[in-house]
């Protein structure tokens, strides 16, 4: 897979405003971009998982609105990061209409631009180029997202500075496949992950 360097138009949301299973599958082949201060780290989203309403066991909103969970309840395509097991932020889309709470997490890329940069954060000089963003916790340090970044408009590309978002650069994946999500002990039922089979930067396995 390969992405040009040219900066595409950021997805609008529209595009996040549909079913989260629908944008679960069309992120795939989406480049996630982070500009920071120490420059521009992006790939190629390759998995993906979908949370949905207050009755997925597994989406943070089965308990209902809370000051944690808030973004999940605003607009389509705000980012929903959160702090897990004491070291990783995790990176989400919100998705679906306002007020219903569905997102899609964002769970490996394939590195595009900036692997050295991404290296650093990771502190693996030499950890091969797939394996840099392989697992959320591991894409989100690599592009240095941080919990600032929760409530971030990913539909917008600053024209400087800072900024997270995710754009179209034209990348299609077509063999994808879907499978219960993992990392999670309940909602098992529910066959909400979807990733390219052929990338090997995919977090788990690569069947479904």
């Amino acid at each position: 897979m390969s992405a040009n360097r040219r900066s595409g138009r950021p997805l609008p949301r529209a595009f996040y405003d549909r079913d989260t299973l629908a944008v679960a599958r069309d992120l795939l082949g989406t480049l996630l971009v982070c500009r920071s201060a120490e420059g521009v780290a992006a790939g190629v989203i390759v998995e993906t998982e979908a949370y949905i309403g207050e009755t997925d066991p597994a989406c943070h909103a089965a308990s209902g609105l809370t000051r944690r969970n808030a973004p999940l309840y605003g607009d389509p395509g705000l980012a929903y990061v959160y702090f897990t097991y004491g070291m990783h932020c995790l990176l989400n889309a919100v998705a679906e209409r306002r007020g219903f709470p569905a997102a899609v997490l964002v769970r490996a890329l394939e590195p595009v631009e900036g692997e050295a940069l991404m290296r650093r954060r990771r502190g693996r000089p030499s950890l091969p180029a797939h394996e840099l963003c392989r697992g959320p916790g591991n894409l989100a340090r690599a592009l240095g997202i941080t919990l600032a970044d929760n409530g971030t408009d990913l539909t917008r590309a600053p024209a400087r500075g800072p900024g997270l978002w995710i754009e179209d650069r034209g990348i299609e994946i077509t063999d994808v496949a879907w499978s219960p999500r993992i990392g999670i002990r309940v909602g098992l039922d529910r066959a909400w992950r979807c990733f390219a089979t052929g990338s090997r930067s995919v977090s788990g396995r690569r069947t479904g």
